[in-house]
């Protein structure tokens, strides 16, 4: 099932095209822009869903769910954040259809709405509609909820997971009483990104905080992950914003102080999406399609029983009950193949999905009281009896966890660059990698660089130190180190 997948190194989107279909993880909608989600990335999907909706309600998070659709006039009311999401958003302009004789099916024009509806491309302001009718005094803050949903933005350049005009994702929006309860929100939702991405993902990204160009509409300041993909480029994998007082200013959300003041809220809003299962495939793939973190894969173990008649069959399945029964009772997650393909097939189908363990059992096996276990990761076999094999398993799955890590980790400490000279910058970025360097803190050095090179600032990051530097494009003194880099 492998062959034929486009060489990753030399035209590495057509291949993660080609994975995302054969890996049987989604499929492009009739609506131009849409995705699909097969069943094996939705589990992929609610895997790292369930994973991050415990670290939420373990800080005191609840979830929700509001509206899909926002009145127009909701999103007139944050000058930038309607300007951040204009060009984006899709429009209910009428209720209902009707028949016409000559056209067929036409949009009715007497359903014509009074007032157009906004279908979410985010839920800032309909959400902060409601905070104004929940909160009113010190006692309800902090509000801490979080939703699950959809949301629409209507891109014009889209590629499956990565991005699409409608996605998943989650949002949380949150208000407090101070700024510094606000701000201290902001990272430590980064934090559990982090978290997310590196322990669960095996995903190593660096955490900062975005530039004013390229910080969410609407927001005082917009925190970061950013991971590096397979062929180099940036991969945004989640954000965090402190929100300011600026959506409890639009909508008029007060709340009275302990000492019986009225003030506005505090804000912040935070999401990840269904681009992470992107970000996977671009960072752990290879020749033969996924490696899945074996944390968030559907299917950890695999197990191939191999027979040629009813007999050999039977052999093989008593042989194998004890075997599931054990895994079983640690949590983890096994698949049978009973397929009547080959077992050729069955081991490329199975290594294109990432599995992280394929366990093989024949006949010969049965007599010998053995098991084949092959590691998707580094593509080793061992033949281990089958108690050895019961209890190896939970150990090799942590081991694979951490091997993908620490292998995407050195990939891009290997491709980041501390460069001194603009030209240094530019073959590094034609190359591809992350470049660590000086910035002036303009925009106009900022959007200098985007425009020649199509690199842009990723992050500042946390453990930016500019002392010394200088900016790589005006040449005087750093305000601050940050990464630059071409970017999905």
């Amino acid at each position: 099932m492998s062959k034929g997948l486009p060489n990753r190194d030399t035209d590495f989107s057509a291949w993660y095209n080609q994975v995302v279909k054969r890996a049987d993880l989604a499929d492009h909608g009739p609506v131009k822009g849409t995705m699909v989600i097969k069943p094996y990335g939705f589990q992929l999907w609610d895997n790292i869903k369930e994973a991050f909706d415990k670290m939420i309600k373990a800080t005191g998070h609840v979830n929700a769910y509001f509206p899909l659709f926002i009145p127009k006039s909701f999103l007139a009311k944050e000058a930038q954040h309607v300007e951040g999401f204009a060009k984006e958003c899709a429009v209910v302009t009428h209720t209902r259809l009707k028949a016409d004789e000559k056209l067929g099916i036409i949009v009715d024009p007497d359903s014509k709405l009074e007032e157009e509806i906004i279908v979410r491309p985010t839920s800032e302001t309909v959400i902060w509609a409601m905070y104004k009718k929940w909160i009113q005094s010190y006692r309800d803050l902090p509000l801490l909820i979080n939703q699950w949903a959809n949301v629409v933005r209507w891109e014009m350049r889209t590629r499956l997971f990565l991005r699409t005009s409608e996605f998943l994702w989650q949002e949380g929006h949150t208000a407090h009483a101070t700024a510094e309860e606000a701000q201290k929100e902001t990272l430590d939702i980064l934090e559990l990104y982090r978290q997310l991405a590196e322990d669960y993902l095996a995903m190593p990204v660096l955490t900062g905080l975005k530039s004013e160009s390229e910080k969410f509409a609407g927001a005082d300041k917009t925190y970061c992950i950013e991971a590096m993909m397979g062929d180099k480029r940036a991969l945004q994998a989640g954000t965090s914003h402190n929100l300011g007082q600026n959506f409890a200013r639009a909508f008029d959300v007060t709340f009275q102080t302990k000492d019986n003041k009225e003030e506005l809220v505090w804000a912040t809003s935070w999401g990840v999406s269904t681009r992470l299962v992107g970000a996977v495939i671009l960072t752990h793939g290879d020749e033969k399609g996924l490696r899945l973190p074996p944390k968030i894969a559907p299917i950890q173990v695999v197990i191939i029983p191999i027979a040629r008649n009813e007999e050999q069959e039977k052999l093989v399945k008593d042989y194998l009950v004890p075997i599931t029964e054990s895994l079983e009772k640690v949590n983890i997650r096994i698949h049978q193949d009973w397929s009547d393909r080959s077992p050729g097939f069955k081991f490329n189908e199975w290594e294109m999905k990432g599995v992280p363990l394929r366990l093989e059992v024949g006949p010969r096996d049965v007599e010998n009281g053995n098991v084949v276990l092959a590691r998707r990761d580094i593509g080793e076999k061992e033949f281990l009896s089958k108690d050895e094999a019961v209890n190896k398993i939970p150990g090799l799955l942590d081991e694979i966890q951490d091997g993908l890590f620490q292998q995407a980790l050195k990939f891009q400490l290997d491709n980041t660059h501390k460069v001194s000279t603009y030209d240094e910058m530019k073959k590094v970025i034609k190359e591809g990698g992350f470049v660590r360097c000086g910035w002036d803190g303009t925009s106009e050095t900022e959007a200098k660089v985007k425009t020649e090179i199509k690199a842009t600032i990723r992050c500042i990051p946390t453990d930016e130190n500019p002392e010394g530097l200088i900016c790589i494009y005006s040449g005087v003194p750093a305000k601050h180190e940050v990464i630059y880099a071409k970017a999905y």
